[in-house]
């Protein structure tokens, strides 16, 4: 795993709370917004004009933090717009890294070998973690922001003029409702299967998997009565909660021993995970291979001998990979 101190690189775990076990994440290092006009955003300084090829969105296919990103890059219509880069699924020393593989794409900024690298040619001297998403600006040469939340959201309206549809991901009606339940939904389901998977001790554990099951129960409960989280309209709460239930079955439930049920269980969770699944060019922004093949190859904490399960069959095209 790793991270960066003052500028040189350290691989080293260091992400468990010493006396309860319990698995803990940084908040994002980077804060500034794209915006319309180039106005200060939420957080951050100002300057960052939405302009079409300006931008470039470093992800790995495997993260399901980075997915929410690309998942709104492509339901606005921004693959024109917006650079992708993919790094390599496994990250073992060094971090994250452009190794050759299947669908990753080489550092068109420095020909970095390895993630760590982007982070200091924008700040020589940081010190952190080295996450994925990223956006970079190819303009000012610098890292606009790395907290997934942030892009998601400025992905859903910023570009709106740069070529970008009018789909309304986070609509002003029901932002409060939206904000109530992505906290939620955060705190017990998208990192809640982390503090359950890389928990170590019992009680760090059980403290993490038994409201992930409450959470995923009242979820259930909430789709019976309509098809969308929120509003009856597709927002930025499915797509938050989706990333994390289409790695659930085939990663979370064994790899994370997230197992009281699966989403396959859950007969509104997974019609809602095929229902996103099949949204024009959703399917395109999943990748099993490097989903799988990241999680049970790269934790060796958690999987010491790196070996891929061959299941489970799943309802969803190129599942198997």
């Amino acid at each position: 795993m790793g991270f960066l101190k003052n500028g040189e690189w350290h691989d080293e775990w260091d992400h468990n709370d010493e006396d309860s076990g319990a698995f803990e994440r940084d908040e994002s290092a980077f804060r500034n917004w794209v915006t319309v006009d180039g106005a200060p955003g939420p957080t951050g300084k100002g300057g960052f004009t939405a302009e079409p090829g300006r931008y470039r969105l470093y992800i790995s296919l495997a993260c399901p933090w980075a997915h929410r990103a690309n998942v709104a890059r492509h339901l606005k219509g921004l693959t024109g717009a917006i650079e992708l880069v993919v790094v390599h699924w496994l990250m073992k020393e060094g971090g994250w890294s452009f190794r050759e593989g299947e669908c990753v794409t080489p550092d068109p900024l420095i020909d970095a070998d390895y993630l760590h690298q982007v982070y200091t040619q924008a700040k020589p001297d940081y010190s952190g973690h080295v996450t994925v998403p990223l956006l970079w600006d190819t303009k000012t040469g610098t890292i606009v922001n790395n907290e997934s939340a942030d892009i998601l959201r400025m992905l859903g309206s910023a570009f709106d003029q740069c070529g970008g549809n009018d789909l309304e991901l986070y609509p002003e009606a029901f932002r409060r409702e939206i904000d109530d339940l992505n906290d939620r939904v955060y705190d017990a389901v998208n990192n809640g299967v982390y503090k359950a998977g890389f928990a170590t001790s019992q009680q760090a554990y059980e403290k993490a998997v038994h409201p992930l099951f409450s959470m995923l129960d009242e979820l259930e409960n909430r789709l019976e009565k309509e098809k969308w989280l929120v509003g009856g309209q597709l927002t930025e709460a499915d797509i938050r909660l989706w990333t994390t239930l289409i790695r659930f079955d085939p990663v979370y439930n064994v790899h994370f021993k997230c197992n009281v049920r699966r989403i396959a269980d859950y007969p509104q969770l997974s019609a809602l995970t095929r229902r996103i699944y099949d949204l024009d060019g959703i399917s395109d922004t999943v990748n099993f291979k490097h989903i799988r093949h990241h999680y049970y190859e790269s934790h060796e904490q958690v999987n010491p001998s790196g070996i891929v399960p061959a299941g489970p069959e799943l309802l969803i095209p190129g599942s198997e990979a």
